[in-house]
C-alpha cells in the first residue's frame, strides 16, 4: 500500500494527497505534518519507512469538503485519490493485491463547484494570462456556472482587470511570473504556473474546437493568438485538475477594455464597491443595494457593479427594464415571489456536467423549470421592454423536460445517488417490482416465521438476521432436540449452536433471502441507471438551460433594482453621450443606510454640477475634517457608477454624461511590505491618475500632499490641480485643506470653489454637512481635535501655537520665528481644579422635595431660583 501511495504522490508533488482508505482520507509523511498543523487535527504514525516512523493523519470522507475549504484558504492544493474498486474485487486478482486507486481531481481555488465551498452570491473565477510575442490576453471562466470570457489585454492593465474580476486563481506561463507575484498577492489571487506547451496557440485552438465540437472558432468571434492561447491554457488546466471531466462551459464571449468603465484597484478599494475596507461584504455598496432573491441575480449584480457599462444602448435597455418593474408593482411582486423559490440552476448544471451532482441537482433543475414556466405565465399578457421580453422568451420550451423530471422524481430527493429512493413510484415498472420485494421482505419473513412455528409446534421460534449468517431460525436449547430429530431434521438444517440458542435454516428461507437481498441491490442499480438517463436528458439541453438561468438572473436584477428605487426614493438618471454631471439632492447610499440603522439624523442631500462642454470641470472643496468632504466626493462617484450599471440613483435628479474612467484617491494607508510610506502610496496612486485620466474620466481626490511638509504638499497639490485642468481636462472633485489653492478658481476657467458649511458656537464647531459655493477660511482642526477627546492641556497649547503661527505668517517669516521662539515651554502637568463656587440656587434646589410641591408652589419656586441665580 505504501508503495502505491509513494508512486501516486510522486505525480502530485505540489499538492496534499488525500489517499482514500475506507471511510477516511489519509495523509502520510510531510503531507501529514503540514495538514495536521493547518487543520488542527491529531498527528499520529503508522508503520515505518527507512527505519523511521511514518507520520499520518486523516479526515472522514463525509466531512472532507470543510477540510478542503480550510486548506484552500491557507494556500494548499489537494489531490483527491479515490478507491477505484472494492476490497473484494481486489482479492479476486490475488490475496496480496492492493485496491486500485487513482487521483480523480485536483482541488484548487479556481476549480471549486460544491455549494459548501463557494459563496452562492459570488462568481468564482479561474483566470489565465498569456503573452504571445507583442500580444497579451486574459481569459476567465467560472466552472460552477459555465461563464467563459476572454479579452485582449496589455500587461500594464492586468492589475485593474484582476481587481475587477477578483478571480480566485490565475494561471500563468511557467517561468514568466516576474512582476506578477506582487499583483497576485495584493489582490489575494493564487498564482498557478503551467508549462509553456499548455499556452501553445496552435494546440490551444485544436483543444477549443474539440471542446465545443466545431471545426473553427470563427463562429464565436475573431480571436487573436494571445486570446486563443489564454483560453487554451485555461482548458488544459481544467483537464489537468478535473482529470478529463470538463465542466459545461458556455461558448467564449470576447470583451474589450472600452466596453466598461475603467476602475483601478485603489479606486475599487477606496469606494468600497463590493468589499468594505475591512474586507467584508457588509458595509460595501453591494451589500446596501443588493435586493436580489436568487444567487444568479446576486452574481449578475456584482458583475455589473464591478464592470459598469459605457454602451448607451445597453444602459437605456436596462433602465427601461427597471422602469417597467417599477410601474408594474404587482407583477414585480409576483415575479419576486416565484424567483424566491427558484434554485441555482447554473451551479446544478455544472455539478451534473462534472458528474459531481446528485438527485437534488436533478430536483433543482425540475424546480427551476417549474418556476420559469410560472414566471412566463405571469408575463404573457404584458407588453414587456425588449430586455425583459428576450429574457422571458428564454424561459419557455422546456415542457417535455419538465414533465419528464416531474414524473421521475420524488418531491424531496436524498443528497446522494447511492442512498436511493429518489425515483418516484410508478415511473419504472422494474423498479417498482424490485422495491415491492425489497420492502415487503419483512412481512414475507414474518409469514414464514408464523408457518414454521405452527409446523414445529414451537411457539417461541423466531427468524432473525445478522451479517454473518444472514436469515436464520432460532430456538432455545430446550426445543433443539425436537428440531434435530426426524421428521423436522429433514426440513430444518442445523447452522450454529450457542450457549443458550440453536440456529437452523431451510432451503426455502435461503432462497427467499437471496431474492430479498438481490431486490435491494437491483432497485439501487435501476435507480442509478435512471439517474444517468435523467442527467443525460438535462445535459442534452444544457445550452438552452444556461440561457434560462441568465434570463432568471436578468429578471431578478430588474425587479430588485425596482424594489430598491421604490423603497429608497431613488430617481431615474438621464444618461447620454455628453459631458454633463449635474446631481440635485445627491446622497451616499451606504452612509444614509447606516444613519437610519443607528437611529441618527437624516442624511443631508447635496448638489453637484461638474458639467463641461469643453475643457475641465473641477470643484475645489474646502472645509474642516469630519464635515463630510470625503462622503460628498464618494457619493458622486457612486451615483455615476450606479447610473452606468443601469440602476436608479440616490438623488432628486441626475444628468450624467457617460464616464470612461473612474479614479479615486481618498484615504491614507501605508504599504510596509513593499517599503512604501503613506505619502509614497498617495503619490503612486496620484501618478496613476494623472498619467491615465482622459477627458471623459471622473476623478475624486482628497488631501493631495498632506503626507509631507506643508510647502512641499501645497506645491504638489497645486501642480496636480493644474495638470488635471490643463492636460487631463476631466471632471473632478478636489478636496483640500490648502486654502491657498482657492485662488486658482479665479485664474483657471472651469475651476469653482465649494465648501462644506459649519457653524461655530461658544468655541465648538457644528457640522451642517451642506456643500455650498465658496471657500472656507479655516479648517477648525483644533475644534475637531476637541471632539475627538484630546486632553484640554493639549488643546490649549494648540490654540496658543496656532495663534503664533497665524500672526507670524501675516507679519513675515522673521516675526513668525520670533513669536515661536518666545512661546513658553509646554507643561504636561494637568491644570488645577477650579475651586468650588457657592451657589444660592443650588443650595435652594438641595432643600426641595419635589413630590410635596403643589403646582402653585412649583411656579413660585421657579421665580425664587431665577432670583437666586443672579446672586
Amino acid at each position: 500500500m505504501m508503495a502505491q501511495y509513494l508512486e501516486i504522490k510522486a505525480e502530485h508533488q505540489d499538492a496534499l494527497l488525500f489517499y482514500r482508505m475506507g471511510d477516511f482520507y489519509e495523509m502520510f509523511f510531510d503531507d501529514a505534518v503540514a495538514a495536521a498543523e493547518a487543520l488542527d487535527i491529531a498527528l499520529t504514525k503508522r508503520g515505518k519507512h527507512d527505519g523511521a516512523d511514518i507520520p499520518m493523519c486523516g479526515v472522514p470522507v463525509h466531512a472532507a469538503e470543510g477540510y478542503f475549504l480550510t486548506l484552500i484558504r491557507k494556500g494548499f492544493r489537494v489531490a483527491v485519490c479515490e478507491q477505484m474498486e472494492s476490497p473484494a474485487e481486489a482479492k479476486k486478482r490475488g490475496s496480496k493485491s492492493v485496491v486500485k486507486r487513482e487521483v480523480v481531481r485536483l482541488v484548487t481555488p479556481g476549480t471549486l463547484t460544491e455549494d459548501a465551498l463557494l459563496e452562492a452570491r459570488r462568481h468564482n473565477f479561474l483566470a489565465a494570462f498569456s503573452e504571445v510575442r507583442d500580444q497579451s490576453a486574459l481569459a476567465w471562466a467560472d466552472i460552477s456556472t459555465g461563464a467563459f470570457h476572454v479579452m485582449p489585454l496589455h500587461r500594464a492593465r492586468l492589475g485593474p482587470e484582476l481587481a475587477r474580476l477578483a478571480p480566485s486563481e490565475l494561471i500563468v506561463t511557467d517561468g514568466a511570473t516576474d512582476g506578477l507575484h506582487d499583483i497576485a498577492n495584493d489582490l489575494g489571487v493564487a498564482l498557478s504556473p503551467l508549462g509553456r506547451a499548455s499556452f501553445d496557440s496552435t494546440a490551444a485552438e485544436k483543444r477549443l474546437c474539440a471542446l465545443f465540437s466545431v471545426g473553427t472558432l470563427e463562429a464565436f468571434g475573431s480571436f487573436g493568438r494571445a486570446e486563443i492561447s489564454a483560453m487554451g491554457a485555461l482548458i488544459d488546466y481544467l483537464e489537468l485538475t478535473q482529470k478529463g471531466r470538463l465542466p459545461l462551459l458556455q461558448t467564449p464571449v470576447r470583451e474589450s477594455e472600452d466596453r466598461v468603465v475603467q476602475i483601478d484597484a485603489a479606486t475599487r478599494r477606496n469606494l468600497e464597491l463590493t468589499r468594505s475596507l475591512a474586507g467584508s461584504r457588509a458595509g460595501s455598496l453591494l451589500a446596501v443595494i443588493d435586493r436580489t432573491v436568487t444567487p444568479g441575480g446576486a452574481r449578475l449584480l456584482e458583475q455589473r457593479l464591478s464592470s459598469p457599462s459605457r454602451n448607451l444602448d445597453i444602459l437605456q435597455s436596462r433602465l427601461a427594464a427597471v422602469d417597467f418593474a417599477i410601474e408594474q408593482d404587482r407583477l414585480s411582486g409576483d415575479l419576486r415571489a416565484a424567483l424566491r423559490k427558484t434554485p441555482d440552476l447554473d451551479r446544478a448544471l455544472s455539478r451534473l456536467s462534472l458528474d459531481r451532482g446528485g438527485p437534488r441537482d436533478l430536483a433543482a433543475v425540475r424546480n427551476a423549470l417549474e418556476q420559469a414556466a410560472a414566471i412566463a405565465r405571469h408575463c404573457q399578457a404584458c407588453e414587456l421592454p425588449p430586455l425583459l421580453a428576450s429574457a422571458v422568451s428564454d424561459l419557455t420550451g422546456f415542457d417535455d423536460l419538465s414533465a419528464l423530471l416531474d414524473a421521475a422524481l420524488v418531491a424531496e430527493p436524498p443528497l446522494l445517488t447511492r442512498d436511493g429512493g429518489f425515483v418516484a413510484a410508478g415511473y419504472d415498472p422494474d423498479l417498482d417490482e424490485a422495491r415491492t420485494l425489497r420492502d415487503e421482505g419483512r412481512s414475507v419473513i414474518a409469514g414464514l416465521q408464523k408457518r414454521y412455528a405452527e409446523h414445529t409446534g414451537i411457539a417461541s421460534l423466531k427468524i432473525k438476521h445478522n451479517n454473518v449468517l444472514g436469515y436464520f431460525i432460532e430456538t432455545t436449547s430446550t426445543h433443539a432436540e425436537k428440531m434435530l430429530s426426524a421428521p423436522l431434521s429433514e426440513s430444518y438444517i442445523h447452522r450454529q449452536t450457542t450457549a443458550n440458542q440453536v440456529r437452523f435454516t431451510t432451503v426455502e428461507l435461503s432462497e427467499m433471502e437471496t431474492k430479498i437481498l438481490n431486490a435491494g441491490n437491483r432497485a439501487l442499480e435501476i435507480e442509478k441507471r435512471l439517474y444517468e438517463g435523467l442527467r443525460g436528458s438535462i445535459l442534452d439541453q444544457a445550452a438552452r438551460l444556461n440561457g434560462a438561468a441568465r434570463a432568471l438572473a436578468e429578471l431578478d436584477l430588474a425587479a430588485a433594482l425596482a424594489d430598491l428605487a421604490r423603497a429608497e426614493n431613488w430617481c431615474r438618471p438621464r444618461v447620454d453621450s455628453g459631458r454633463s454631471f449635474a446631481i440635485t439632492g445627491g446622497r451616499h447610499p451606504v452612509v444614509e443606510q447606516a444613519l437610519r440603522q443607528q437611529g441618527g439624523d437624516s442624511f443631508i442631500a447635496n448638489d453637484c454640477d461638474l458639467t463641461a462642454t469643453s475643457g475641465a470641470a473641477i470643484w475645489l472643496l474646502t472645509g474642516p475634517n469630519m464635515a463630510g468632504k470625503s462622503t460628498f466626493l464618494r457619493q458622486n462617484a457612486l451615483i455615476a457608477l450606479l447610473a452606468q450599471i443601469g440602476s436608479y440613483v440616490p438623488a432628486a435628479s441626475a444628468h450624467i454624461g457617460v464616464i470612461s474612467q473612474l479614479f479615486s484617491r481618498v484615504g491614507a494607508s501605508d504599504d510596509l511590505a513593499r517599503g512604501r510610506s503613506t505619502f509614497m502610496v498617495e503619490m503612486v496612486e496620484t501618478a496613476a491618475i494623472l498619467n491615465q485620466a482622459d477627458d471623459r474620466a471622473l476623478v475624486i481626490l482628497d488631501e493631495i500632499g498632506r503626507g509631507t511638509a506643508t510647502y512641499d504638499g501645497l506645491s504638489i497639490a497645486w501642480a496636480t490641480l493644474e495638470h488635471l485642468h490643463a492636460s487631463n481636462q476631466c471632471r473632478a472633485l478636489f478636496a483640500t485643506h490648502y486654502h491657498e489653492l482657492t485662488a486658482l478658481a479665479g485664474k483657471l476657467p472651469g475651476v469653482d470653489n465649494a465648501t462644506v458649511a459649519v457653524k461655530e458656537w461658544q468655541g465648538e464647531v457644528i457640522f451642517l454637512h451642506e456643500v455650498r459655493k465658496g471657500a472656507a477660511d479655516r479648517s477648525y482642526g483644533v475644534q475637531v481635535a476637541q471632539l475627538a477627546g484630546l486632553p484640554q492641556s493639549v488643546l490649549d497649547r494648540a490654540r496658543v501655537v496656532l495663534k503664533a503661527l497665524e500672526e507670524g505668517e501675516r507679519e513675515g517669516g522673521a516675526t513668525q520665528k520670533a513669536l515661536i521662539d518666545d512661546l513658553p515651554l509646554f507643561s504636561a502637568a494637568p491644570p488645577p481644579l477650579p475651586a468650588p463656587v457657592a451657589s444660592p440656587a443650588l443650595d435652594l434646589l438641595e432643600s426641595i422635595h419635589p413630590d410635596e410641591l403643589s403646582p402653585k408652589a412649583a411656579l413660585d419656586l421657579i421665580y425664587k431660583l431665577k432670583e437666586a441665580a443672579k446672586t
